[in-house]
């Protein structure tokens, strides 16, 4: 008896496993699809913005209520914290000569989608240096009992990019190597667009 429960509990389990992964490949295709002209409406602000001025900003609770913001410059990076509606938000852009109300903007539209952070990273292809935006979205549909809240990451590229037979992203078209960012291995959403799932937001 003991082996048949622990063999049923194994199979509860497995299939859990197996609905999980099937809801969070639905999930992202769905997600992408349904919010894609928001999305591409941010990545295209977020990098007029920041050609201006660095910075990345994100929410840093559930309600989409507080902000943070990264103000970034040659020799140090600055982190504030607001909430939203709350006029140092306002006057600290202001102090540092961000564009105050296109990033006012981005923030009405990440929080309209569920984004939580916006960011750009740089990496290197056939030793040229590149950039990707990079976005994460809270929360995935289907969260199984005592685990970690999961996010879908969302990365923007200038530029085509290669995928293996399985949709998994690339380092190059020589190497058939994984690339992978923050240790995470990204999938195919189309041309310039990968995801992933993963325990960290940024």
């Amino acid at each position: 008896m003991p082996i048949r429960s622990g063999y049923t509990i194994y199979v509860l389990c497995l299939l859990a496993v197996m609905c999980s992964c099937a809801s969070r490949k639905e999930f992202s295709t769905n997600y992408y699809h349904e919010n894609e002209k928001t999305l591409t409406n941010i990545e295209q602000l977020y990098k007029k913005l920041y050609e201006q001025k660095h910075f990345s900003v994100g929410f840093s609770d559930k309600s989409f209520d507080y902000i943070s913001l990264e103000i970034i410059t040659d020799s140090i990076k600055y982190i504030y914290e607001f909430e939203l509606k709350e006029s140092r938000f306002q006057d600290t852009m202001k102090k540092y000569g961000l564009p105050a109300a296109g990033i006012t903007e981005l923030v009405t539209q990440m929080r309209s989608i569920r984004c939580i952070w916006i960011n750009n990273l740089d990496f290197y292809t056939n030793n040229q240096k590149r950039s990707l935006v990079f976005m994460s979205i809270r929360k995935l549909a289907f969260q199984l009992p005592f685990t970690s809240e999961k996010y879908y990451i969302l990365t923007f590229y200038s530029q085509p990019q290669y995928f293996d037979s399985e949709g998994r992203l690339l380092a190059n078209r020589r190497i058939r190597k994984l690339r992978k960012i923050n240790d995470d291995i990204f999938r195919r959403v189309n041309d310039k667009v990968a995801y992933t799932v993963s325990d960290r937001f940024r």
